[in-house]
């Protein structure tokens, strides 16, 4: 008995749904101050200024991360909270697979800890544009203000699955994912 692809996309939404992690957001901790640990541009976390190599430690750190509206990142407790540093996003999207059909697109990203997002209202994406050499740096929301760095790579991939949209002279870069529409950029004329 095959899958219909609408029985497929909703069960990759439940099971992306269902991922778990503390909840950070209600947990109201002292600050305890500023250790010396940095989430790199390219992901790779660091403490005192090693890398951290092991994979699932990274991801317990990744899983207690949570920006406050003061714009500081801090590691989250029930009974500390801790600032670290974070030279650009706090997570760097490694993976884009089209989950969705032609008529309904749904994309689903990964992050370099392996947490699973849909691009969609929710966690949008987003281009900015470096000032110093003119390249389109692109995010997306992960979760809370939490936001990741699309990869080279995969910014690639989905503006090769986009859509070119000609308007008043200009060519937009458009991607769709679960009926929302994403700038990827304008091409230069």
């Amino acid at each position: 008995m095959s899958t219909s692809p609408t029985d497929l996309m909703a069960a990759i939404q439940r099971e992306i749904k269902d991922q778990r992690y503390p909840p950070v957001d209600k947990w109201n901790p002292d600050f305890c101050g500023d250790i010396d640990m940095r989430i790199a541009a390219d992901g790779t976390w660091f403490y005192m200024g090693t890398p951290i190599t092991r994979a699932p430690m990274v991801r317990l750190f990744s899983s207690v991360l949570r920006k406050d509206e003061d714009g500081k990142t801090y590691l989250v407790t029930p009974v500390e909270k801790i600032g670290i540093t974070v030279d650009d996003a706090h997570f760097v999207i490694t993976l884009a697979d089209q989950v969705g059909t032609d008529d309904a697109p749904l994309w689903q990203l990964t992050t370099q800890t392996g947490d699973r997002l849909l691009l969609d209202k929710d966690h949008p994406l987003w281009v900015e544009i470096d000032a110093a050499t003119g390249e389109p740096r692109p995010y997306v929301r992960v979760r809370g203000r939490l936001d990741g760095l699309i990869s080279r790579a995969v910014y690639y991939q989905l503006v090769d699955a986009a859509d070119l949209v000609e308007d008043a002279g200009k060519t937009e870069v458009l991607l769709k994912s679960d009926g929302e529409t994403f700038s990827l950029g304008q091409l230069d004329a």
